[in-house]
């Protein structure tokens, strides 16, 4: 085990993107955007100097806490390799003295089905956090919608999608809803529609100056922008991620107005084409509710996802390890309490 250098960084991208667990959100490109977090990465190497595995970890000062430590889709290795594992673990267990950190906490891309992953983490001595079911619950969604493409041809894939997906994707390009890839001035376009959808669905949005931090540390080879137009004028734009043999469906907004002419499912329908002509095994559509259920709010969304054919996955959810375990469960009560402030002040103002 040993931390990553400078040399070693041509090294970690190349293991990373041919790695069957690979996850942008592991990558140096991505630890770019997040400046707000200290990044080091843990390698752990064959006898030979030949990687087996890595764990890209965040680190970031709590008031009042201390350091805490994250890793989003960590780590990157054979999950049932448990002597990788625990030369990874033993290494954020270095990087924990070295920061004085209070818990690692990882959201790995582990089903929650695979009883073999769960027993070698659990022998290894992490914690799992085992009973979230909305966005609010975790950093990471714990269920999403994947869409395998592995192989497909856009024929195969589309013929794999709802009646009505397959239906309103031909009724935007007869309305005629054109797609264009956009470019970082574009970005200017897309925010103000993200902001029209945020005021509409009720979430928080990113800054301009974050997607544009985004698109000068991802784009082109990482990151797109499409935009969806009528008659030129924008209404509705995705921007996907591109990383190894995968691509994710990061952000996506659409206006008010021309909802009607379902420029949202030919922007997917047109990623979708993409990833398979790059040659990417899996389509993944990101987050949804795990509450299944017509009249929850995020249901419209869950359909939408369902729509293209894509599979219900939920992960194993939040695995931890707590070095300072009174510290860090006096961290979770104070989480918990500031997240039912943030809802109730918004219900207040909600009423106003």
């Amino acid at each position: 085990m040993r931390l990553l250098t400078e040399n070693d960084k041509p090294k970690y991208q190349e293991f990373l993107s041919q790695h069957s667990r690979c996850n942008f959100q592991q990558s140096l490109e991505w630890g770019e955007v997040k400046t707000s977090w200290t990044k080091e990465v843990i390698l752990s190497e064959d006898e030979n100097g030949k990687l087996k595995g890595s764990l890209c970890v965040w680190i970031r000062k709590i008031p009042f806490f201390g350091n805490l430590m994250y890793s989003p889709r960590g780590p990157v290795c054979d999950i049932y390799d448990e002597n990788v594992m625990k030369d990874l673990t033993e290494g954020a267990s270095e990087l924990a003295k070295k920061y004085k950190a209070f818990v690692l906490r990882i959201e790995p891309d582990i089903l929650k089905s695979d009883e073999k992953a769960r027993e070698v983490i659990e022998n290894i001595g992490y914690k799992i956090k085992d009973d979230s079911k909305d966005f609010k619950d975790e950093i990471q969604p714990r269920f999403v919608f994947r869409l395998d493409i592995k192989g497909k041809t856009e024929d195969e894939v589309f013929n794999g999608f709802h009646s009505k997906t397959r239906y309103n994707i031909r009724l935007a390009s007869k309305k005629g809803v054109e797609i264009r890839e956009g470019t970082k001035a574009d970005l200017k376009d897309f925010h103000e529609i993200m902001v029209e959808t945020g005021k509409r669905d009720d979430f928080i949005i990113r800054s301009l100056t974050y997607f544009e931090k985004m698109y000068d540390c991802l784009a082109p080879k990482h990151m797109k922008l499409l935009m969806a137009y009528h008659e030129d004028k924008p209404i509705a734009g995705i921007i996907p991620i591109l990383y190894g043999k995968k691509t994710w469906y990061l952000y996506g907004a659409s206006s008010n107005s021309h909802r009607n002419l379902m420029p949202n499912y030919l922007l997917q329908w047109t990623m979708i084409k993409e990833a398979v002509q790059n040659g990417h095994e899996v389509y993944d559509f990101r987050g949804v509710s795990g509450v299944v259920d017509e009249n929850h709010p995020q249901y419209g969304l869950y359909r939408f996802k369902k729509g293209f054919g894509a599979e219900f996955t939920e992960f194993i959810g939040e695995v931890y390890m707590p070095y300072k375990p009174v510290i860090y469960k006096l961290y979770k009560l104070a989480e918990k309490a500031f997240r039912s402030l943030r809802t109730m002040k918004k219900k207040i103002l909600g009423k106003k």
